[in-house]
């Protein structure tokens, strides 16, 4: 038989589409009962916008916190994943979705110039929007975990260094730090991830930037992958003094369910996005 592919997560997960509907239900729940301003653009492409989820009450110089989905750089939507936003509204922060071009039709270094030019893009829209410049965070799953690292990092395919935003801190959920093994997994025909593109955009290559706290972190009972390359990002980081990498694992949780996790203010994984947002970083 041949060996299973890690990267797959559909065949490690059995309810694998009833986590995707509820994540999408809970997303329209969140949109319909809140303020939101919907795909500002950033740049030229379909893809190229952005949501904002405000807080019930007026806010100046409120927290700001970006989230990038995931999905294999070769699917996933903003739209799918409004309902990350309740923890930052929960301690009166706004929050902002962020979209992109998809592989195979968007090569990787541009999905990482766009995701970088979205976020600089929020974080001078911030004085307009009532946001503070100085209290700005992100957060990303899976690919959005990969992305969300390099808005404070440059990698061997950045040929200058890179206009990157002012990140206080990121949390990295089910990340993706190793691209090595895409090209030669499932996805191989889905994003046609090349080696040299794996090679220059895996952030265990990249040289990352000081200040921001990084939280990285995974669900028990993801593939190996996941759990290796977390712990190895968190090694590489504070290995290079870039900042205070904090490892941790969610238990009993799957590359999918901890999405859910992730957008429960009162799970632990939620109010620690929370506490990121507030600038009180937790280390549950």
């Amino acid at each position: 038989m041949p060996e299973p592919d890690l990267y797959r997560n559909r065949d490690f997960i059995p309810n694998f589409d009833a986590i995707m509907a509820e994540t999408e239900t809970r997303s329209r729940e969140v949109a319909a009962r809140n303020r939101m301003e919907r795909d500002i653009p950033y740049g030229s492409g379909p893809r190229q916008n952005f949501d904002l989820v405000f807080p019930s009450r007026d806010v100046s110089d409120a927290p700001l916190h970006i989230f990038i989905h995931g999905g294999y750089w070769r699917a996933g939507s903003k739209d799918a994943h409004t309902l990350v936003a309740e923890p930052v509204l929960a301690v009166g922060g706004i929050c902002a979705l962020v979209g992109y071009g998809l592989m195979p039709s968007t090569r990787l270094g541009d999905i990482v110039a766009q995701v970088r030019a979205a976020a600089c893009h929020i974080a001078a829209l911030a004085p307009q929007i009532g946001a503070d410049q100085k209290r700005i965070t992100a957060s990303g799953h899976s690919a959005g975990a990969h992305l969300a690292s390099l808005l404070a990092a440059q990698a061997p395919g950045d040929t200058t260094p890179p206009l990157l935003p002012n990140i206080k801190a990121l949390l990295l959920v089910s990340g993706i730090y190793d691209l090595s093994g895409i090209p030669d997994s499932f996805l191989k025909d889905e994003a046609r991830m090349t080696p040299k593109e794996a090679a220059d955009w895996s952030p265990l290559q990249a040289s990352h930037r000081p200040g921001p706290h990084r939280i990285i972190t995974h669900g028990q009972n993801e593939t190996r992958p996941f759990h290796d390359q977390a712990k190895a990002f968190a090694a590489l980081v504070n290995e290079q003094g870039a900042s205070q990498g904090t490892y941790r694992c969610e238990p009993a949780r799957n590359h999918l369910d901890i999405v859910l996790d992730l957008a429960d203010p009162t799970a632990p994984l939620g109010q620690t996005l929370a506490d990121l947002v507030a600038g009180e970083e937790s280390h549950r």
